[in-house]
């Protein structure tokens, strides 16, 4: 079973429309507007996925709601957790498709990394929120035979991690001055 969208909430509207439609590219494609049950009012944006009219990822704009003065909207903050441990992972099913989504964040001035984790290669970029996001394509294998032992075993081995690379938009490449 998939999942149908993934909803949160959002603080400025605006540039996470800019976000997710022009840089990700999906598209803007229903929007909801009603009360809420603790008073005040939302808009509730549905972003369809690469033509998918299945799969969403939605948003909602909070208006007059009591208690959402000071929302925080980056997952991991508000959870108290380092940036990068919840987050939104999106499939891509090649690995040109990984590089030209690379490429398109990279031409709309967003850093990415970029880590082949063996069995899978994932480009990683932050949104408006302050969540990041993320492309993964599968390049190998999934099954792990020993997954059932690790998930039992209190003390596992632990494993170097893979070694990240950091890519930056071109305007924000500085040169260093000349030696004098």
């Amino acid at each position: 079973m998939a999942y149908h969208h993934l909803a949160l909430a959002a603080r400025d509207m605006a540039a996470v429309h800019h976000f997710y439609e022009e840089v990700m590219g999906f598209e803007l494609v229903k929007v909801e507007v009603a009360p809420v049950q603790e008073g005040g009012w939302a808009k509730h944006f549905f972003y369809r996925m690469d033509g998918d009219d299945s799969r969403f990822i939605a948003f909602w704009e909070l208006h007059d709601v009591p208690g959402t003065a000071n929302l925080e909207t980056n997952l991991c903050r508000a959870a108290g957790l380092p940036d990068y441990i919840n987050h939104i992972a999106f499939a891509v099913s090649t690995a040109d498709d990984l590089t030209r989504r690379k490429d398109r964040w990279l031409a709309a001035g967003r850093d990415v990394l970029e880590i082949d984790h063996g069995w899978c290669t994932s480009i990683y970029a932050e949104d408006p929120n302050g969540n990041t996001v993320e492309f993964c394509c599968t390049t190998g294998e999934v099954r792990d035979a020993n997954a059932a032992a690790m998930l039992a075993d209190p003390a596992p081995p632990l494993v170097t991690p893979p070694t990240p690379q950091f890519f930056v938009p071109a305007d924000d490449q500085v040169e260093a001055p000349a030696a004098t």
